[in-house]
């Protein structure tokens, strides 16, 4: 029996990895003088698999990424006015609106009265937090983890703080790598809502099969899925 329901943040309640691809292309355009876009493109997603482990994830380390790529291409010949310029391409990612997915909060508003709802989203805490604050989605969750990573052991931290056992927990969110196989693979329930957009990192290219696993359209698409369960 399912008593408790993780939600991801980015991307499966708000939009988020367009932002970044927005950001990609003023950032490729402007090093055009130094190195053509596709190459650039390269090294950017190169610099921030290598700083991964350095700035995590979010905002903050996707532009510091950035001026690190940007050094290294121009070899060292990008003028401060084009840092500056990066700068300001993070600044104006984290003022973003935030832009809800289409019924996430009547899907909450439903399951909250039933189930012990969490928010469990990876990033920086700082942006994760105004986002979550600007959504008004904070009272449909019991608890709120933001993670800097989503592996096993992180979900079976979470699931122990939780008190309750793994095939009472199931994960709603939108990345097959780090949402839907580490939750599987400790026995709890996964819900798949593909988002349009996916970052490269967070590809997988194998078919899922698992009894526990499951496939959504949209958000609204988990409320029956949830009642046969």
């Amino acid at each position: 029996m399912i008593k408790v329901i993780a939600f991801d943040a980015d991307d499966t309640l708000w939009v988020n990895e367009p932002f970044f691809r927005e950001a990609e292309e003023k950032f490729t355009e402007m090093l055009e003088d130094f190195m053509p876009q596709h190459s650039s493109l390269k090294e950017l997603y190169h610099t921030e698999i290598e700083n991964i482990n350095i700035y995590g994830y979010g905002i903050k380390g996707f532009m510091l990424s950035m001026i690190e790529t940007a050094i290294r291409v121009s070899e060292k010949n990008i003028p401060l006015s084009m840092i500056e310029r990066i700068m300001d391409i993070g600044k104006e990612m984290m003022s973003k609106p935030v832009e809800m997915l289409p019924e996430v909060e009547q899907v909450l508003k439903e399951l909250s009265s039933d189930y012990r709802l969490v928010m469990a989203t990876k990033g920086d805490l700082v942006d994760q937090e105004r986002k979550l604050k600007k959504s008004g989605l904070e009272a449909y969750f019991h608890h709120i983890e933001i993670m800097s990573e989503k592996k096993e052991t992180d979900f079976l931290k979470l699931i122990k703080h939780l008190d309750v056992y793994p095939s009472e927990f199931l994960m709603v969110g939108n990345s097959l790598k780090s949402d839907i196989l580490p939750v599987l693979k400790l026995g709890g329930h996964a819900i798949h809502i593909p988002f349009h957009v996916t970052w490269k990192h967070e590809m997988i290219h194998h078919e899922i099969e698992h009894e526990h696993f499951y496939q959504a359209e949209q958000i609204s698409d988990i409320i029956p899925l949830i009642k046969e369960m």
